[in-house]
């Protein structure tokens, strides 16, 4: 009732100022919770349903999705447009960019929870949507329930995705604060959502391409003995594509969304140069230190910032579609 009566004060606000100045009615909506209440009043525990198996599998499935979402939202807004495979039409789509390939996996996860979607609710949730859902059942799983917040929904899936995009606007790992800050900045994002959505490097892995050249081929303020057992799991020569093994990022609880990262980060055994950046300003070391020290503290910040993250430049109403297969356009 509540999004019913926003809506309409929107249109009747709408009808006012065309009445005065002429506007256009906007083909926007805002994101809502329960957004498929009516249409699919499955979706959500669908996707909640083939995420608990996917994690229960390997726990990894769960900081891809979350991942995901981010290199999603920075690139074209949250619009699934990551998804898209190549074509003769688009034959240099995001998926394929270096920051997303080889490192962002989870593809056939997606697949997966969509045909479960479709076979109960056909053409009616966006892939935008879907990564949006998996992104937080993934953080309230791999969490064990200590971070636990509804996602609203209503997106739409784009239908452009080019390499040259997520150059822009994915910074590196080799990044430092200036240029991590500019980056969330320019999406509506802040120094307390950088530091924050940085957690995320509690869970998953990272290739040693990442972190070797700058890290540990010269000289850093990472931890000797973590800096010791890296040269024992990663080439000196490591690239993307060639020799380049994994590790975890986070030594200690490497499969649960936790505080440990930022207990790590002050420690200095952290994978990357942007992860010990956010020592580098009294503003981000003082967030540093509070979510590693207040018990709680991070938890309910980091849903916050994550359902923020997932409003980025947005498409709803009549902007997109909704896809049938979250790899391809809708040509019909």
């Amino acid at each position: 009732m509540a999004a019913g009566a926003a809506k309409l004060n929107v249109l009747l606000a709408c009808a006012l100022l065309l009445l005065a100045v002429g506007c256009k009615a906007s083909p926007y909506w805002p994101l809502e919770i329960g957004f498929y209440h009516d249409k699919c009043p499955q979706a959500e525990s669908v996707v909640k349903g083939v995420m608990e198996y996917a994690i229960s599998k390997n726990p990894g499935n769960g900081a891809a999705m979350i991942r995901m979402l981010f290199h999603d939202c920075f690139v074209e807004g949250c619009d699934a447009s990551i998804f898209l495979d190549p074509t003769p039409f688009s034959p240099t789509p995001e998926k394929i960019s270096p920051p997303n390939d080889p490192s962002v996996r989870g593809f056939e996860l997606i697949d997966a929870i969509k045909e479960a979607v479709e076979a109960v609710c056909p053409g009616v949730v966006s892939c935008a949507d879907i990564l949006a859902f998996a992104a937080r059942d993934a953080s309230c799983i791999l969490s064990k329930g200590t971070v636990a917040f509804d996602m609203p929904s209503g997106r739409r899936d784009g239908t452009f995705s080019n390499a040259s995009e997520p150059l822009k606007f994915l910074v590196p790992p080799t990044s430092n604060l200036s240029d991590l800050l500019d980056s969330f900045v320019v999406k509506g994002l802040n120094a307390e959502d950088l530091v924050i959505l940085s957690g995320a490097h509690t869970i998953g892995r990272s290739h040693c391409s990442s972190f070797v050249s700058d890290r540990l081929n010269t000289p850093s303020d990472i931890n000797g003995a973590l800096a010791w057992f890296l040269r024992s799991q990663c080439p000196a020569d490591a690239t993307p594509g060639g020799n380049d093994p994994v590790v975890m990022q986070d030594m200690v609880t490497p499969n649960v969304l936790d505080r440990q990262y930022y207990k790590n980060v002050l420690a200095h055994t952290v994978l990357f140069t942007s992860d010990a950046a956010l020592l580098t300003s009294e503003e981000t070391a003082r967030m540093v230190e509070d979510n590693a020290n207040i018990p709680g503290w991070w938890e309910g910040r980091f849903a916050k910032s994550m359902v923020k993250m997932a409003g980025v430049e947005v498409k709803t109403g009549d902007q997109g579609q909704i896809r049938k297969n979250c790899r391809a356009i809708n040509y019909h």
